[in-house]
């Protein structure tokens, strides 16, 4: 028997875990991992910092820091706490208490073209881990990271850290997170669990550590790499199917068609051996995974041994898919200087109010966000921006109003960037009242207004995709 298999057989049972980073992965897994009966005790570890340490608190007192519709995470977070299983600390000397601890920390690329992330944050929460790092303990990275991290950089950290060797005094595994915003809980639940330990002692202990919380979902076991690779390259996938269907809306404005009732069409045809995901164009794609987990997927092809066949001079696809999605922001600006145009006015000096900052409907999720580049080239145009968002409070730099009528009021433009349930509800009448304008410019990336109705009331539309809308004639 193996020296890792015989203390993990010595310690027993996973009864302890600690989750670093109290984010939208963090805090469910957490309090998933606390309402489990085969665990005793959870712990979330969250610095006390200025921007962040305000969670501790609320957590604390069975309060949910997260904003935006997330079905069922409060009520367990107060369930948990109550229960007096899971507490949020800053005191990361008690990782020395676990049995197992999970590290769910942003990776961002700090910049993309030289494909060099920022693992700063990571490799501080890897230190913290590996100063308390006990014999016979398991370490799992969440983290979406590039390819060879967990048995390089992390394995090379917590050893120097610990003075334990990974594999032999201590599990350590990569277990990437599939969540999305407003139904963190479900995806914990019910997703299958990707789970890829460094040797085949690690990877039974992580499954140990994660069928508790798993009702539909179930384990697949691989190695830490090819964990590693799943995960950027799903995301990766998913943004490369957004980039088309963005494509596809450019092309159809281009030749005066809807691209709705293309995508109709297309996603009409189903039957045997016909595996087609048709996604839904928009102004942009945001979030911390999709905007980044291309370039972790190819950085792990540069810095890997083996040599990659692939034909020469040509672009990777993937990051063309991402130049294509980046792009989009870019596309509504360049839809709103044209509506503008249409009625004689320029963007220096129009009245731009923005409905929605969050990068997903009905959510606080603001990391990314299309939002941002679309601001800044208005405002570098020397128009005047006003931004509502129902569920987004803060954001650096940024003044963001609660209040619809308020940023509405007196608008040239109002822009939908998100689309939130609120703004299915908005009308042509009570808008156009509101703009106090005869021809309103009402640029739509979401598909969240009826074109028909605003045209009518003497708007000037423009939407992503609609070439059968954008050149209407205007109602005087």
């Amino acid at each position: 028997m193996s020296k890792l298999k015989t203390l993990l057989e010595a310690r027993g049972p996973i009864k302890k875990v600690g989750v670093l980073g109290m984010g939208y992965v963090g805090i469910p897994a957490a309090v998933l991992f606390a309402d489990a009966s085969c665990f005793d005790r959870v712990l979330g570890f969250q610095r006390n910092s200025k921007s962040s340490g305000y969670k501790i608190d609320m957590l604390n007192r069975g309060e949910s820091p997260l904003k935006g519709e997330e079905p069922g995470l409060e009520e367990l977070i107060g369930k948990v706490t109550g229960a007096g299983k899971f507490e949020c600390t800053p005191d990361f000397s008690r990782i020395s208490e676990l049995d197992a601890v999970t590290l769910s920390i942003q990776t961002p690329f700090a910049n993309p073209k030289d494909l060099t992330p920022d693992f700063s944050a990571l490799i501080e929460g890897i230190r913290n881990v590996g100063k308390y790092l006990k014999p016979g303990m398991l370490v799992v990275l969440e983290s979406t990271i590039t390819p060879g991290t967990t048995e390089g950089m992390a394995k090379q950290i917590l050893e120097e850290e610990s003075g334990l060797k990974a594999g032999e005094d201590f599990a350590l595994a990569h277990a990437p997170e599939r969540v999305m915003v407003g139904r963190l809980l479900k995806n914990i639940r019910e997703h299958d669990r990707i789970v890829g330990g460094i040797d085949e002692a690690s990877t039974k202990r992580a499954v140990e550590l994660y069928s508790p919380v798993l009702t539909v979902g179930k384990v697949i076991p691989m190695s830490a790499t090819a964990a590693e690779v799943t995960k950027t390259a799903e995301n990766t996938f998913r943004d490369l199917q957004i980039a088309a269907i963005n494509q596809l809306a450019l092309y159809c404005e281009a030749m005066g068609i809807n691209v709705y009732d293309v995508r109709t069409g297309v996603d009409s045809l189903k039957g045997e051996g016909i595996t087609r995901a048709i996604l839904w164009p928009g102004a942009g794609v945001g979030g911390h995974c999709l905007t980044k987990d291309t370039y972790h997927l190819e950085r792990g092809v540069k810095i890997g041994e083996g040599q990659l066949d692939y034909p020469e001079g040509a672009d990777s696809i993937y990051v063309l898919a991402r130049k294509v999605n980046d792009f989009m922001p870019v596309h509504m600006y360049n839809l709103t200087a044209a509506a503008l145009e249409r009625i004689g006015k320029t963007v220096e000096g129009a009245k731009i109010a923005m409905l929605g900052w969050a990068f997903i409907n009905d959510s606080d999720d603001a990391r990314n966000a299309p939002s941002e580049p679309y601001r800044d080239l208005c405002l570098q145009a020397g128009a005047e921006v006003r931004v509502h968002d129902p569920y987004v409070v803060n954001y650096p730099d940024v003044e963001i109003s609660a209040d619809l009528e308020e940023v509405v009021r007196g608008a040239d433009v109002v822009v939908v960037f998100t689309g939130h349930s609120a703004y299915f509800n908005v009308k042509a009448d009570w808008l156009k009242e509101l703009s106090g304008k005869e021809n309103p410019v009402i640029v739509d990336g979401r598909n969240v207004v009826e074109p028909a109705e605003f045209i009518e009331k003497g708007f000037v539309y423009k939407g992503i995709g609609r070439g059968d809308k954008n050149g209407h004639e205007i109602k005087g």
